[in-house]
């Protein structure tokens, strides 16, 4: 099984061996329910889905109500599909944070914080006017021109300009595990994570 979907709790810090002070996040990991298993005669190719976190009955589609029911367990609130082959999980397996007991690398997706619309200093890092000359008073952060004139008579795709900020799938590659609390279900992993306190995200080994 490559992953599992978390929680994003929020952060913190711990000391290692040498005192050194290192800042993590902490993930509730889990525990995840099997709710589907797809394979390539049926569905035309093979995967898991799993799904997380508990939600009432009264806020759940009939049709989500029969399809968890067949795998044996409440709504959820989120789903996630795994592809490939895997024969040790059969529908209505749970699967815990024990998952990545051993393991040092992990890859974590989730859904950055939505900033609403900004301007390219805030969107792009764009430096701005430095030195308010020549008689500007309202241009410090304006970003200029944006194209030539007479040739190519037109605006490149792909300008860096004013527009909406965050709100997308970010994925942060090899983040070490610090440590696992399986009573739990906690995660600790070194650095951050995409998303607010509270978000849902993917860890994949």
């Amino acid at each position: 099984m490559p992953g599992l979907i978390g929680k994003k709790i929020g952060m913190t810090s711990i000391y290692d061996e040498q005192g050194k002070n290192i800042p993590c996040t902490i993930i509730q990991a889990g525990p995840c329910v099997v709710t589907q298993v797809k394979t390539s005669d049926i569905d035309g190719y093979d995967a898991i889905q799993i799904a997380y976190d508990d939600k009432k009955e009264k806020n759940s589609t009939k049709a989500e109500l029969g399809h968890f029911k067949k795998a044996g367990t409440t709504p959820k609130r989120k789903i996630v599909e795994f592809r490939g082959k895997f024969e040790e999980l059969n529908l209505g397996s749970v699967i815990t944070v024990d998952l990545f007991e051993g393991d040092t690398w992990l890859d974590v997706t989730g859904l950055s914080k939505g900033k609403g619309f900004q301007g390219v200093v805030k969107r792009h890092g764009f430096a701005g006017v430095g030195q308010s000359t020549h008689g500007q008073h309202n241009r410090l952060r304006a970003p200029g021109s944006i194209g030539a004139s007479s040739d190519p008579s037109r605006v490149f795709k792909g300008m860096r300009m004013a527009g909406r900020t965050g709100n997308q799938k970010v994925k942060i590659q090899n983040l070490r595990v610090i440590k696992i609390i399986p009573e739990d279900n906690l995660l600790l992993v070194k650095g951050a994570v995409p998303g607010y306190k509270g978000s849902y995200l993917i860890i994949e080994k």
